[in-house]
């Protein structure tokens, strides 16, 4: 019995890059997604199991991420994908990681920082309509690329990139970023026929195959979560990640009786309550009071009170439906019952990448391979 515990399948994860690289364009490269501690899953084995998946990239957010899967013995291209300041690209450079430039200020600190002997690779991002990192101004970009081009080879020019805003839901602005970007890939690749040119994110990849040029960067989906936010299952993903407890109390509630801060659950009749050993403090969210389910024992309870930093309360009806010590699924399977991290979004307006990313740090993370035991 753990208080609280992430159950995360790495044979899932493999499977899910295998299952997403069959669809992709003839040559097009496998970029595994694996920022913010693996979207909560852990970055270095979830890297691993990507890149024995079939990735041949991976990409992260911050500088101190890429140094930990150097740390980790973790190999191939990482592409830094955000903004770093000083000590961050320190940091980037000492992690071997391709970087993004669209500025040329930008390129002068790196030329600073990069031995006459050295080679770092670049990527220019065009802002093609999703309004946060990268220049919307074409020659701007172009100069930067320029830029890059003639400080070889301390200076590599090895990719052409933007994101998409809108690939869940609305492909017609996808089309209006692609008329955007196309062009200016092209002037790249004249610029160094052998940069790498990618845009295409989860729902691009699996939506608009005429986004994957030569790289597709897949997040959410190699751990099995839909980006379109309605049911992994009809597109034959696997979520690898379960949230778990187990019922800590059983006790008798008559009418009248309260659980929880405020009184918001007050019985209405005689019921029994149980005590789960995981809250807010875990990443589960106080939103979902009054507005979630619990599974145990293979059925479907309601949870019942408000979500406290490390309890909640669900209500079970009877003195012999649950027993103490019985495990209770947030996320995952219990015989025929399953909960999703899509339900739980739906429940709290929110994504499915904010349920898994948010499970804290205080949760362990436990790995295993489809029911076995493994190391990470």
């Amino acid at each position: 019995m753990r208080r609280a515990l992430a159950g995360i399948n790495l044979a899932a994860i493999e499977r899910n890059v295998a299952h997403l690289r069959r669809d992709l364009s003839p040559g097009t490269e496998f970029c595994a997604v694996v920022k913010a501690g693996g979207y909560g899953h852990g970055a270095v084995p979830t890297a691993r199991a990507a890149l024995a998946g079939g990735a041949s990239w991976l990409a992260v957010a911050t500088a101190e991420e890429a140094l930990a899967l150097r740390e980790g013995a973790v190999q191939g291209p990482v592409l830094v994908m955000g903004a770093l300041g000083e000590e961050e690209l320190e940091i980037a450079l000492a992690a071997r990681g391709d970087l993004v430039a669209w500025s040329e200020p930008f390129v002068d600190r790196l030329l600073a920082r990069v031995p006459d002997e050295g080679s770092v690779a670049v990527h220019v991002k065009l802002d093609s309509g999703m309004g946060r990192l990268g220049t919307r101004d074409r020659i701007e970009a172009l100069a930067v690329a320029e830029r890059v081009s003639a400080a070889t080879p301390r200076l590599r020019l090895a990719g052409a990139m933007t994101h998409f805003a809108t690939a869940d839901d609305d492909l017609e602005f996808v089309a209006a970023q692609l008329e955007a970007f196309a062009p200016f890939a092209s002037e790249l690749r004249r610029l160094s026929p052998d940069i790498v040119v990618h845009a295409a994110n989860s729902a691009a990849t699996m939506r608009a195959p005429q986004t994957h040029f030569d790289l597709v960067r897949c997040g959410i989906a190699i751990y099995g979560c839909d980006p379109m936010q309605a049911d992994p299952e009809p597109y034959g993903l696997e979520p690898a990640l379960e949230l778990t407890s187990y019922v800590a109390a059983l006790k008798r509630a008559q009418p009248g009786d309260s659980a929880g801060y405020g009184r918001r659950f007050v019985a209405e009749r005689e019921t029994w309550l149980a005590t789960v050993p995981i809250g807010y403090g875990d990443g589960f969210r106080r939103l979902l009071t009054n507005n979630c389910d619990v599974l145990i024992g293979g059925s479907r309870y309601p949870l019942v009170g408000t979500v406290s930093m490390d309890n909640i309360t669900v209500d079970v009806g009877g003195p012999d439906a649950v027993r103490i010590g019985e495990r209770a699924t947030l996320i995952g399977r219990d015989g025929a019952e399953r909960q999703t991290a899509e339900d739980l979004a739906r429940r709290l307006g929110t994504i499915n990448y904010e349920v898994v990313s948010g499970i804290s740090a205080r949760v362990p993370r436990v790995y295993h391979r489809d029911g076995v035991p493994c190391e990470p």
